[in-house]
């Protein structure tokens, strides 16, 4: 990579989501690559605030986490990277003036792609763990802030997300988020 480029972004079908993928520099040892450089994240118009770094731990192989976000006037970004083990991460866009609004997209993040998903403010986001002990570490441009806290189920039929495993384990919290008008 050069100067420049130490950081590979890759656009979605969704305004303002990126894959980010290492620029690896290799050699026999192994490689080296930089995964997060906020000068590169203003380049390309990314929220590059990062206010909190968080880790989710997850025993079990169909572990669901989500789907959660923040509302005004506390929303965040999220820079999501599966450390250990493989998720699939999901995020649904609710931006109501958006013309992918409630449109999802999903994307495998597993320690071996070591690939991350730039997740933009106003869109939900969860994961369902592929693999026993998968660990997912996030950098967040804002504090947890309870009273913001929103949520939708991940089985809503009005978002149809097609997960790629049965659902073995989710919290009472996110199995009560309400579903979504139709």
């Amino acid at each position: 990579p050069t100067e420049e480029h130490w950081v590979k972004f890759q656009t979605t079908a969704i305004d303002g989501v990126h894959i980010v993928d290492l620029d690896r520099l290799e050699d026999e040892r192994g490689f080296f690559a930089r995964a997060f450089c906020y000068k590169e994240f203003a380049q390309h118009g990314l929220d590059n605030r990062v206010l909190q770094a968080n880790t989710s731990f997850n025993h079990s192989a169909g572990t669901l986490r989500g789907m959660h976000y923040q509302v005004e006037p506390a929303p965040e970004t999220k820079f999501v990277r599966c450390i250990a083990g493989s998720v699939y991460d999901v995020i649904v866009d609710l931006r109501e003036d958006s013309a992918t609004y409630r449109q999802h997209i999903g994307v495998e993040l597993s320690a071996e792609n070591r690939k991350a998903l730039f997740v933009p403010a106003n869109f939900a986001h969860g994961f369902i763990t592929l693999d026993d002990k998968s660990e997912v570490f996030y950098l967040v441009s804002g504090e947890y802030t309870p009273a913001c806290e929103r949520g939708l189920r991940h089985d809503d039929p009005a978002l149809a997300i097609n997960w790629p495993r049965e659902v073995l384990s989710v919290s009472e919290k996110d199995q009560n988020w309400p579903l979504l008008e139709h």
